[in-house]
């Protein structure tokens, strides 16, 4: 499907906004899933004052939906209507070491990078983002976290600019952080972020992050086309066991697979749809509450719209998934 060009209705201001504006950018290009429709018009901005402009100027009833590296999220079939953003280049990757422990870093770097420059600089204190397959704008977005460390506990300040195009400064108790969530400005698109980290070994602290690397390469289908970890640890247990005792460990729907190797991640083995992967979710769910009475809620984030005559259904022990519906 494709969406009608919004681009015509934003003369004449749009011709001063410096980024890649694209009408209809196919969204699968852009999710570690490889699956979705197109966004209606998709913005990568050229740096924070552009990006600034561009919200300003956008009409408020035009709806925005801000993506990172694709990795936790599985866009629907239907795509999106209005625009999307997603951060990138020079203006929004880049790292500054600063005085006592600090990280100031751009928030459309991954992950990983950031554990990488923290660690050469001898700031101990972020390795856990070794283990998360991300960036750093959805991890202030999520609270991302593992191995007893969340995003909460080493954040000290973000930039972000508004839905109405204003560059504030937030701290960490702006965002409110809970479990996998935050409760910050709605509307708001994170630019960068300061880091408090302790002071380390550098050759201490990549050993301990190469450790992380062999701990999750053994333990989880890094090489696959995934969203990471699916579903919330509930209070007091671990999904993956939850899963697995509900008999969904390798349960297969359409071309989408529960992993073998690690039952909380879902998997595209075979040209899954955005369709087959969330129907194969709500059968895990399902599945799951009816063998231990918990409801398992979503990490990944999903949006977009289905298409014409699709919907999610939930399939018991017994049913068989047959095809779309």
């Amino acid at each position: 499907m494709s969406y009608p060009d919004l681009v015509p209705q934003f003369q004449p201001w749009i011709g001063e906004v410096r980024g890649r504006l694209i009408p209809n950018q196919p969204l699968s290009e852009v999710t570690w899933f490889r699956v979705g429709g197109p966004a209606q018009l998709f913005f990568t901005p050229a740096d924070e004052e552009d990006l600034a402009f561009f919200l300003r100027h956008l009409p408020a009833d035009i709806r925005v939906t801000v993506i990172g590296l694709g990795s936790n999220l599985l866009i629907r079939d239907g795509g999106i209507d209005g625009v999307v953003i997603r951060l990138g280049g020079r203006a929004f990757g880049q790292i500054e070491i600063l005085p006592h422990h600090k990280i100031r870093v751009g928030t459309s770097l991954p992950d990983v990078k950031v554990a990488n420059a923290a660690a050469e600089a001898g700031i101990d204190g972020l390795t856990f983002y070794r283990g998360i397959p991300g960036g750093i704008g959805g991890a202030l977005y999520m609270n991302a976290g593992c191995y007893g460390t969340e995003t909460r506990d080493r954040m000290v300040e973000l930039r972000a600019v508004t839905r109405r195009g204003e560059i504030i400064t937030l701290t960490n108790a702006d965002m409110g952080y809970l479990y996998r969530k935050s409760n910050g400005p709605r509307g708001a698109v994170f630019t960068s972020a300061v880091y408090q980290g302790f002071p380390g070994d550098p050759a201490d602290i990549l050993e301990r992050m190469r450790e992380i690397t062999e701990k999750r390469e053994a333990s989880q289908p890094t090489k696959a086309k995934t969203g990471g970890s699916t579903f919330k640890n509930p209070e007091g247990h671990s999904s993956w066991k939850l899963i697995d005792a509900a008999g969904c460990r390798g349960l297969v729907v359409g071309g989408a697979q529960m992993s073998e190797l690690h039952a909380n991640f879902l998997l595209n083995i075979d040209n899954a749809t955005a369709h087959d992967i969330e129907t194969l979710g709500e059968t895990v769910r399902n599945r799951v509450r009816a063998h231990s009475g918990i409801e398992l809620q979503w990490e990944i984030r999903r949006m977009g719209h289905f298409l014409p005559g699709q919907q999610v259904r939930q399939f018991l022990d017994g049913d068989v998934f047959t095809g779309a519906v």
